[in-house]
């Protein structure tokens, strides 16, 4: 069976709150729901995950290395800092597709840069919650499981 790890970067534990006008008003508890739903649905693995913290995020992609097969990350703003989390993608070696609730190509200026984009199969942003399904079969499709 497919394994695949969902991971969300800091502050996505206020979806619903935070923004909505950016971010919109679907909590990361329903957006797991969904997801979960999703891969009960293509008979798929699914670890969905959230911190705050850049160093468990880090710990979860080593830990991904050998157990899964795929990582959907929204690093959240450490998509635009963080050369830590770029490097655990590269070190793990399992396919990341980059996601994002927004499109941050339209956003400011600091958010057009990704450092996880050099180092991942795909980016997915701007679709809100329903990246997150997009995701799920993109990675189906990569991994050539569909």
């Amino acid at each position: 069976m497919t394994s695949l790890l969902i991971l969300n970067g800091p502050n996505l534990n206020l979806l619903g709150k935070r923004q909505p006008e950016v971010y919109g008003s679907t909590t990361l508890s329903q957006i797991e729901k969904m997801c979960h739903d999703k891969a009960l649905e293509l008979n798929v693995e699914l670890t969905f995950e959230q911190s705050n913290h850049e160093g468990v995020l880090i710990d979860h992609i080593h830990a991904a290395r050998d157990t899964i097969d795929g990582i959907i990350l929204n690093a959240g703003a450490y998509t635009h800092t963080s050369v830590a989390i770029m490097d655990a993608i590269s070190s793990a070696e399992v396919p990341v597709i980059e996601l994002h609730l927004s499109n941050i190509h339209a956003r400011e200026k600091f958010r057009h840069h990704s450092f996880i984009a050099p180092v991942s199969v795909g980016q997915i942003c701007g679709f809100g919650p329903n990246g997150y399904l997009l995701a799920l079969d993109a990675m189906l499709h990569f991994l050539g499981e569909v």
